[in-house]
C-alpha cells in the first residue's frame, strides 16, 4: 500500500477504475465521489501544472480503459478487426477521452498561484480559505466543464459523465430535473471537494461547516426527489416492447432475413397493446424492400388493437441512407430519421481521407449514413405524442428536449448486440434513466438483445426483460405533460452555476489581496 501511495499516477489510475463501479450495472454511487476526492487530493499535492495534467490523464485512462472496454468487443468480434489492432484502438479511444481530465488537471493547476501565495501567510485561516476556494469552487467547476466539453467535441461522447452514476438511487439524482446530468456531475465534484476539505480540516470549525454543507446538499437532493415536475395526461396506455434477440453476426446475413422478419411478425401479433415498438433496424433492410404483404399484416394488426406499431428499418431517399423508425397502424404513417450519427460506425468523417477504414479495415453494414435533421416532430400515435430517439442519441440531453414539452412519452430503440455480454447495455440503459429524470417523461426502450425496459419519471426501472433472450415486455405506460426546469433551461442552468463558482473564486481572490511571494 505504501508503494501505491508513493505513485500518484498509479493511485489515480486505480481511482479511475474504481469509479466505474459507481455506474450501471454495479450502482455503487458513492464510489465516484470518493474517486474524485482522491483525484482532487492528488491534484492538490502536484508540484507543477504538467504533473497535475498527467495525474488527470492517468485517472482518465483508468476510467475509460475499464468503463468502455466493450469497444473492443464491437471492433474485434463484430467489426472483424485483428485482436491486437482492436486492443490498440480501444486504448487509443480511452486515451483520446482521457485528454479532457488531462486538460482539467492542467487548468486547475494554472489557477493555483493564488492558493500558493496565500499559503505563505502565517495565519491558518488564510491557508484554509485558499484551499477551500480551490477545492470547492475551482476544481469542481473545471472538472464539470471538461465533462461538458467531452459531450460536445468531435460529435461528443458523454458516456461515463459522473452525473449518470447517481441514477437512480442517489439523493443527488434529485437535482437532474433542474440542471441535467452535468449539473449532477458538478454536485458530485462539489461533494468530493467537501470531503477533501473535511479531511484536511478534520473536526475543526471549518471541518464541521464542510460536513454541514455536504449533508445539506445530499438532503436537499433527497427532498427534491419528491417534487412532481410534470403531470399525468389521459389514461394509461398499454405498450409492448419487442426484443427479437437476433445474433449480431447473422443480423445482416441474407439467409437469416426470413427468420428475422418472421420473428418480429410473430412477436408483434402476440401483443394486443395499442403501441408496439420494435428495436433499431429490427428489419435489417431498406423500407422500400420490406414486402408490402408483410407491412399490411402489421398495419392490420395495429389497427385491430386500436393503435400503431413503430418499426426500425433503413430508408433511402435521393441517394442518401437513413437509420429510421416509421409507424404503421391507425394513424397516418410517420417517420423519424436518426440525427446524431456515430463517427465511423454510421458516417465517415473526412470521407476522402478515412473512407478506406470502413471499406477495408472495419466491416460495418450501412457505415455511411445521412443525418435526419435536428428538428423532427414527435409521432402522433396511439393517442400520445411520442418522441423517438435511436441508439445512443439518448446520451445527449439537450437534443432530447428539442421534442418537449410537446412529447408525452419518450421511446429509445437500439441494438446493443454489438457489445456482447459486456456491461455496455446496462450503462446505455442508465443514460435513458437520466433522460427520464431530466424531462419528467417515461422512457420506453425496445432493444434487440437488451436492455429492453420501461423507465419511470423518477428514473427507476419499472420493468425489464432478461438480456439475450427473445421476449415481449408489456406494460401500462402513462403520458405526461409539463416542463421540468431542465427542459426550459437545458445545460444553461449548469453553466450559470459554474460561472457563479468561478466568479466567486475570482472575487474572493481580489478580496484576499495576498502579498507577493517573498515579502516578509
Amino acid at each position: 500500500m505504501k508503494n501505491i501511495l508513493s505513485s500518484p499516477y498509479l493511485l489515480t489510475f486505480l481511482a479511475g477504475m474504481v469509479a466505474v463501479l459507481g455506474f450501471a450495472p454495479f450502482g455503487c454511487f458513492p464510489l465516484p465521489v470518493l474517486a474524485l476526492a482522491v483525484l482532487f487530493w492528488l491534484w492538490s499535492r502536484a508540484e507543477r501544472p504538467a504533473q497535475a495534467a498527467w495525474i488527470g490523464f492517468a485517472f482518465g485512462m483508468g476510467l475509460f480503459c475499464v468503463g468502455v472496454s466493450w469497444i473492443y468487443v464491437a471492433l474485434h468480434e463484430y467489426g472483424y478487426m485483428h485482436p491486437v489492432l482492436a486492443a490498440l484502438a480501444t486504448a487509443l479511444f480511452a486515451a483520446v477521452n482521457a485528454t479532457l481530465p488531462t486538460a482539467a488537471g492542467y487548468a486547475q493547476a494554472k489557477l493555483r498561484p493564488f492558493v500558493v501565495s496565500l499559503s505563505n501567510h502565517e495565519r491558518p485561516f488564510d491557508r484554509l480559505r485558499a484551499n477551500g476556494v480551490w477545492m470547492l469552487l475551482i476544481m469542481p467547476a473545471i472538472w464539470t466543464l471538461a465533462e461538458w466539453l467531452r459531450g460536445l467535441l468531435f460529435t461528443g461522447f458523454p458516456w461515463l459523465s459522473f452525473g449518470y452514476s447517481q441514477v437512480p438511487a442517489s439523493p443527488l439524482a434529485g437535482y437532474a430535473p433542474l440542471f441535467g446530468v452535468y449539473g449532477v456531475s458538478l454536485l458530485v465534484a462539489l461533494s468530493a471537494g467537501l470531503l477533501l476539505v473535511l479531511w484536511n480540516a478534520r473536526w475543526s470549525k471549518h471541518g464541521k461547516i464542510a460536513l454541514g454543507v455536504l449533508l445539506l446538499l445530499w438532503v436537499g437532493g433527497a427532498l427534491l426527489r419528491g417534487v412532481a415536475w410534470t403531470q399525468p395526461q389521459g389514461e394509461p396506455l398499454k405498450v409492448s416492447l419487442l426484443q427479437g434477440n437476433i445474433p449480431q453476426d447473422t443480423k445482416f446475413a441474407e439467409d437469416a432475413l426470413v427468420n428475422t422478419l418472421e420473428t418480429y411478425r410473430r412477436l408483434a401479433q402476440s401483443s394486443d397493446a395499442r403501441l408496439i415498438v420494435m428495436p433499431e433496424t429490427a428489419l435489417p433492410l431498406l423500407r422500400e424492400y420490406v414486402p408490402e404483404t408483410y407491412q399490411q399484416i402489421l398495419r392490420n394488426h395495429a389497427r385491430a388493437n386500436g393503435g400503431d406499431i413503430l418499426i426500425g428499418a433503413f430508408e433511402k431517399e435521393n441517394g442518401n441512407y437513413y437509420n429510421s423508425v416509421y409507424s404503421l397502424g391507425s394513424a397516418d404513417s410517420q417517420h423519424y430519421r436518426k440525427n446524431h450519427l456515430v463517427p465511423f460506425g454510421e458516417f465517415i468523417p473526412l470521407r476522402s481521407v478515412l473512407g478506406w477504414l470502413i471499406n477495408e479495415v472495419l466491416q460495418i453494414p450501412m457505415g455511411d449514413q445521412t443525418s435526419g435533421g435536428a428538428q423532427q416532430p414527435p409521432f402522433n400515435v396511439a393517442g400520445q405524442k411520442v418522441a423517438v430517439n435511436i441508439c445512443y442519441e439518448d446520451a445527449f440531453g439537450e437534443e432530447i428536449i428539442r421534442a418537449l414539452p410537446q412529447a408525452t412519452l419518450l421511446v429509445n430503440v437500439t441494438n446493443d448486440a454489438w457489445y456482447g455480454d459486456s456491461f455496455a447495455a446496462m450503462q446505455h440503459n442508465q443514460l435513458s434513466q437520466m433522460r427520464a429524470l431530466e424531462t419528467g417523461r417515461m422512457m420506453l426502450r425496445a432493444t434487440n438483445t437488451g436492455v429492453t425496459s420501461v423507465i419511470g419519471v423518477d428514473g427507476r426501472i419499472l420493468m425489464m426483460l432478461p438480456q439475450h433472450e427473445e421476449g415481449v415486455l408489456t406494460y401500462s405506460a402513462q403520458g405526461y405533460v409539463g416542463s421540468t426546469p431542465y427542459v426550459r433551461w437545458g445545460n444553461g442552468g449548469m453553466l450559470v452555476l459554474i460561472a457563479v463558482m468561478l466568479g466567486a473564486a475570482w472575487w474572493l481572490q481580489r478580496r484576499a489581496s495576498p502579498r507577493p511571494l517573498g515579502e516578509g
